[in-house]
């Protein structure tokens, strides 16, 4: 399902072309760590935010991007996203939202595409959180702003089966697991989701 997710995001709303930046926040969860690999394979040049040296390390060294933003160590969003996307911002794929979706929304080139999946920084909010503040450049820079469910997607499932099962075979795409053990862990690790103690698929491991 992660892997659907960023297939049919990317692809569908996305419409990745050679040459293009590509912006991926949360980009070494389960879906953000497939969307970086599948815009490399299509040419692009990748942009990622993660929240720890451990991630950004291995978004460039596995996954491939040109370039990260530790996003707990350098906050100003506006900033980093500046020196890392010099000319703007094609696709921004949001799994974030809140800041990283504003930081986005002022680096877009005009007719740029924002393929909304996710805002897990605002799922816990007590209250609403006022939107970005500068969401009228989507009528000045002509923005496309999608969201999507992955089960709007499922009639691609041969065709994502076919690419990808051929894309892992010639080793262009790589996948990681944080696996804990027992049930009694559960509750912490879906807590640790909304901590940024994953990287790749959270997964409970059972006693055998």
């Amino acid at each position: 399902m992660p892997g659907l997710t960023a297939y049919a995001g990317l692809l569908t709303h996305g419409r990745p072309e050679r040459g293009e930046t590509v912006f991926v926040s949360g980009a070494a969860g389960a879906v953000g760590s497939i969307v970086c690999q599948i815009a490399k394979i299509k040419g692009c040049r990748v942009v990622a935010s993660a929240g720890s040296p451990t991630k950004t390390e291995w978004l460039h060294r596995v996954a491939g991007v040109e370039a990260t933003i530790d996003y707990r160590a350098n906050p100003d969003l506006d900033t980093s996203s500046a020196a890392v996307c010099p000319e703007g911002i094609d696709i921004y794929f949001d799994n974030v939202g809140g800041s990283h979706l504003e930081a986005a929304l002022g680096r877009m080139r005009q007719h740029g595409r924002i393929v909304m999946c996710g805002a897990i920084s605002r799922y816990n909010d007590a209250n609403p959180a006022p939107g970005p503040n500068n969401l009228f450049l989507a009528v000045t820079r002509r923005l496309t702003l999608q969201g999507f469910i992955v089960t709007d997607h499922w009639n691609k499932m041969p065709q994502f089966h076919a690419e990808m099962a051929g894309w892992i075979a010639e080793r262009q795409l790589q996948w990681q697991e944080t696996v804990v053990d027992g049930l009694a862990t559960m509750p912490d690790a879906f807590i640790g989701l909304f901590r940024g103690d994953n990287l790749g698929k959270m997964l409970v491991r059972l006693p055998g």
